[in-house]
């Protein structure tokens, strides 16, 4: 290990000191919620030799941000990282001797919207300043910041889930050092009291990517109360703590009655939502919690009535919705849940701060490993291979391409919701009953085509019709001319026999006669438009217009005898009566469905491609398994065995999903396959699997110095054993177990803070 490197906490090393803090600086206008880990920034110093000083800087959860004097004696303790490296029985004066000369602490305060900081000189004294958004530093000058930061770092480090199999948003940060934010019963009394006083501030904080507006029963802050205790199954504690909130606010009963339904107190509970209800009978967050309750009860029929009054009075929310399909999909109303899941409202997931701390890349990483640990050296190989692989190989490389392209690893919020229905109703009816169901419900492609295609031909036929209107009103307009034409012709003509009135008779009894004929003609023409047409003139149009409708039946007719055709069997078919029977269904069907959004087609098509491959995979297993029963986990490579079980997990095949985190194990050591494998034994209650995991991961703890107990998977699997065997028959279990020392810890916590099944 390095002179200059932290003994037990792996950190970055800086190219430029101030670095990492410039780029915190520069993201801090991205923090939307809780913000990221708190960053830890020191500048290390040489005296003996000619060397510059260094920086670096790590992340930290759990740490008491509540003062500047509780964030300055931890920077003062990671003094003894350095020193204690340096004083053994193997050093020497010839040795350079690092220190730190000094350190900055930054904390987001997720209330107020600033970041807290903590500079600390060694030897020295201590400031501590605020610094906004925008970046801009300022002095600290009210005590209740320090409240609010203190509540947001415990909310950090119980929300967090960098060690999740696929914590983070599956890019998991390296360089967190995670404490135990409550290390003892005061300790979380002390929290639930400054919790209790910000309670009323706590939608600033935010809420789930399932949530559109942030509530009191729906924040972080509640959220955060109700992970912490019910992973442990302690709602007795969360229940007294909004007992007094719910007086203030009737809405709180939601977080007090999912208290009460935690530790069997369902009477307790019922009359909670009465009373509330009876306040506040508009509140969908109180129907929600009664309809989860008839859920459990396979009161469907009540749930459903219910359901539709929480969309009623929450139309924008996803989980109103999302309630209301899942009611349909458990009374085997398929057609109804697909159409109340097309109507959901989805919203965009919004990446997490952790990601959005964007820090340049630092000149080199020290990760700090334990190798006191007591295990075998063949499992410390494994382990250390894992945390620190050699080589720069890409992990391309030994994944099959396809497995790399499954659109639904991207999956997130709202639209992972919608895709684990999807899952669901395929297990219950299979995939082409879904793609029946679907045809029933939604418009299809072809039906959208012929009724587009209608469209269009009648849309045609219109504009023909508009121009033999267009064509016949020029041609009237132009016999009006022409009439008008001849009648001033006409009186061109009277004139000249006017002025000759004197000339001889015989001239005029001559034009006489031609005047005649001519006023015996003119009284056959319409001069005007007003003027009334003459019957015969009428019945020789009604003759014309029954001569063109005689002609065009005969044409229709003539049509419709050479459209028949005659099959193979001799029967004769009509093809334009099909098309109009046709024709009439798809408008029929078109007008009874719904369009689907694109969003829900784009999951078929991604529960598609996941079945397509989770099929051709497990089919060559099964090939694989009837020729050689004995290396099937060596066919392939550790990674795909872990994506491919992924994937038999998320369309919930769990023993397919098991077999596979097994092979992969047995391969490579990782932890995300003993995560996974750790969560369905847990499910299960198998004790026995269950703790064979926890005896592996106890070691990778203890070699990366990670300390931190409750919140954690671990912990989290076996406080769930205890709550359903009790703890007297899971510490027998354990107790043949090599790591077993190192499990004690967990068996001390359940016991110090009792949790449910610790008496048993």
């Amino acid at each position: 290990m390095a002179q200059d490197a932290l003994k037990d906490i792996t950190e970055f090393f800086e190219n430029d000191i101030g670095e990492s803090i410039m780029g915190r600086n520069d993201s801090l206008a991205s923090f939307r919620e809780l913000g990221p880990p708190d960053l830890c920034h020191i500048i290390k110093t040489n005296n003996k030799v000619s060397a510059k000083d260094i920086g670096s800087y790590h992340f930290v959860l759990g740490i008491d941000t509540s003062s500047s004097a509780t964030i300055a004696a931890y920077l003062n303790s990671l003094s003894y990282s350095l020193t204690e490296e340096q004083s053994g029985w193997f050093s020497n004066n010839s040795q350079p001797s690092w220190k730190i000369r000094s350190g900055t602490y930054c904390c987001f305060n997720a209330f107020s919207r600033v970041d807290m900081r903590v500079e600390v000189q060694i030897p020295g004294g201590v400031v501590s300043y605020l610094v906004d958004l925008k970046g801009d530093r300022h002095p600290i000058t009210n005590n209740t910041l320090w409240q609010e930061t203190y509540i947001s770092g415990i909310l950090r480090a119980i929300m967090d889930d960098n060690d999740e199999p696929d914590g983070n948003d599956g890019n998991q940060l390296r360089g967190l050092r995670k404490l135990d934010a409550i290390q003892s019963l005061e300790s979380e009394k002390r929290f639930l009291e400054a919790a209790s006083t910000e309670f009323w501030k706590s939608w600033q904080l935010g809420t789930d990517p399932e949530v559109q507006v942030a509530t009191y029963v729906s924040n972080h802050l509640s959220n955060g109360l109700m992970k912490y205790f019910g992973n442990s199954y302690r709602y007795d504690i969360a229940a007294k703590f909004f007992e007094q909130l719910a007086e203030k606010d009737p809405e709180v009963s939601v977080l007090l009655a999912k208290s009460y339904i935690g530790y069997d107190e369902e009477i307790k509970a019922i009359e909670v939502l009465n009373r509330a209800l009876k306040a506040k009978p508009q509140s969908y967050s109180l129907i929600l919690v009664q309809i989860e309750f008839l859920r459990k009860k396979k009161r469907y029929d009540m749930a459903l009535k219910l359901a539709k009054l929480a969309v009623t009075y929450a139309p924008s929310e996803y989980s109103t919705w999302a309630t209301l399909a899942e009611v349909f999909f458990e009374k085997d109303d398929i057609e109804m849940a697909l159409l109340t899941l097309n109507s959901c409202p989805m919203f965009t997931y919004c990446e997490k701060d952790s990601n959005c701390q964007r820090m340049p890349m630092p000149e080199r990483l020290n990760i700090a490993m334990n190798y006191e640990t007591k295990s075998s050296p063949e499992e410390l190989k494994d382990i250390k291979d894992f945390i620190s692989p050699g080589g720069s190989t890409d992990f391309r490389d030994h994944i099959h391409p396809d497995l790399l392209r499954l659109p639904a690893n991207s999956l997130r919020g709202t639209f992972l919701k919608a895709y684990n229905l999807l899952v669901k109703i395929v297990r219950k009816i299979g995939w082409n009953k879904l793609l029946y169901y679907r045809s029933l419900v939604f418009v299809m492609e072809e039906e959208y085509r012929i009724q587009r295609a209608n469209i269009e031909k009648k849309q045609q036929e219109e504009n023909n019709e508009e121009r033999k209107r267009t064509v016949s009103f020029s041609r009237t307009n132009e016999n009006k001319m022409e009439e008008i034409a001849v009648h001033e012709q006409i009186q061109k003509t009277e004139e000249p026999e006017e002025k000759n009135e004197g000339k001889g008779k015989e001239t005029v009894e001559d034009k006489g006669n031609e005047t005649e004929d001519l006023e015996n003609k003119m009284e056959e023409i319409s001069l005007s438009s007003d003027a009334p047409v003459e019957k015969d003139q009428e019945k020789e149009e009604d003759k014309g217009e029954s001569k063109k409708e005689n002609e065009n039946n005969e044409g229709n007719t003539l049509s419709h005898t050479n459209s028949v055709v005659i099959d193979n069997n001799g029967a004769e078919s009509t093809e334009n009566d099909e098309e109009k029977e046709l024709n009439k269904f798809s408008q029929y069907s078109f007008k009874n469905k719904r369009l689907c959004e694109r969003w829900l087609d784009n999951l078929f098509m991604v529960l598609y491609e996941d079945l397509r491959f989770y099929s051709s995979f497990r089919d060559e297993i099964v090939h694989l398994k009837a020729r050689e029963a004995r290396h099937v986990a060596y066919r392939k490579s550790y990674l795909e065995w872990e994506v491919f079980g992924d994937l038999a997990l998320r369309l919930d095949h769990i023993d397919e999903a098991k077999e596979a985190y097994l092979y992969s194990f047995e391969q490579k050591y990782t932890s995300k396959s003993l995560l996974r494998l750790l969560e369905i034994y847990s499910n299960e209650y198998n004790i026995q699997g269950s703790l064979e995991i926890v005896n592996r991961l106890v070691i990778l703890y203890e070699f990366t110095y990670n300390n931190n107990i409750y919140p954690n998977p671990i912990g989290r699997s076996i406080f769930k054993l205890i709550h359903y065997h009790g703890l007297v028959k899971v510490m027998n279990a354990a107790l043949g177990l090599t790591n077993y020392d190192l499990i004690q810890k967990y068996f001390d916590y359940a016991k110090k803070f009792k949790v449910e099944g610790y008496n048993l």
